[in-house]
This record gives C-alpha cells, sequence and structure tokens, in this order.
C-alpha cells in the first residue's frame, strides 16, 4: 500500500460500482444534459454538451467499463474534468461527493492488476472499494487523434 497521491477525491458511482478522480483533475459536477450524438467520434464516445459555449465531449463510463448501455436520466451527472489534452464530461449514474485522502491508503493498480488501463489506483472507503481512474490513460492517443477529428467544424 501507498500514501495517497492527493489530498481528496471526487467520488462518483455507475450502478453498485463506485469511482474516483482526483479533486485536482475535476473543475465541476453538472446535472445531466442534452447530449448531442456526434458521427465519427470513438467507441465510448456518446456525444457533446454545450456548457457555457464550449463544445464537451462527453464519455460513457458504461461503455469504457463493459456496462450494458442505457438512456441517459434526469438524475444522471456529468463530472467535467480536464485531461492533459482536453477538457472532457464522464457521463455517471451520482456524484456521491468529495472525500479526504489523508488517513486512506490507496493501492496502486499495478499491484492489483499489471495491465489495468485507465486507473490509477484502489482505495477503500466506507462505502466500499473505490476504482480512481487516471484521465490521461482514458483516452488514447489515436482516440484523442479520432476525436479531435469528429469534433472539426
Amino acid at each position: 500500500m501507498t500514501k495517497p497521491p492527493h489530498d481528496s477525491l471526487v467520488v462518483f458511482s455507475l450502478d453498485e460500482q463506485q469511482f474516483a478522480l482526483t479533486v485536482a483533475a475535476v473543475e465541476r459536477v453538472v446535472r445531466a444534459v442534452e447530449i448531442t450524438p456526434l458521427p465519427g467520434a470513438p467507441a465510448g464516445v456518446c456525444g457533446v454538451i454545450d456548457l457555457h459555449g464550449a463544445v464537451i465531449p462527453v464519455f460513457d463510463l458504461r461503455a469504457h467499463c463493459g456496462r450494458p448501455s442505457r438512456e441517459v436520466c434526469a438524475t444522471d451527472h456529468l463530472v467535467i474534468a480536464r485531461t492533459a489534452r482536453r477538457k472532457v464530461a464522464l457521463l455517471a449514474d451520482t456524484a456521491l461527493g468529495v472525500v479526504s485522502g489523508s488517513g486512506t491508503e490507496v493501492v496502486a493498480a499495478a499491484e492489483i492488476l499489471p495491465h489495468l488501463e485507465g486507473i490509477e489506483g484502489v482505495v477503500r472507503l466506507d462505502g466500499g472499494i473505490v476504482l480512481i481512474h487516471d484521465l490521461d490513460k482514458f483516452l488514447r492517443l489515436d482516440e484523442d487523434d479520432a476525436l479531435a477529428s469528429a469534433m472539426k467544424p
């Protein structure tokens, strides 16, 4: 086990599984809005939203995690975050809040499953096991190029 590389996590859920991002990677969490389909986008991108004049791609975490897709509900949330290359929105069932990293032990993903892509680590909280996403590994370079091409006017 290692000390957490961050002070706090934004925790959100997808079905019964909990996920997290570091607070530093998250800009805000908003209620789900209408998502416009984006022809030519890579798998896992369900479309784009307009957030205060910025067009942001929306990733369906269900597709990314191999879960069956479902219709977007009014109670769903969008976690607006920034990768090294772009701002993205992650579609989640519920945003659970921010938890302090102090006093928690993060297990590096490589210690559990060496080739677990997009997961930085795992932490146990009161609500169960939480998978911490690494957004910079979430979208591969070839997928980012395809997304950039699809988003061109």
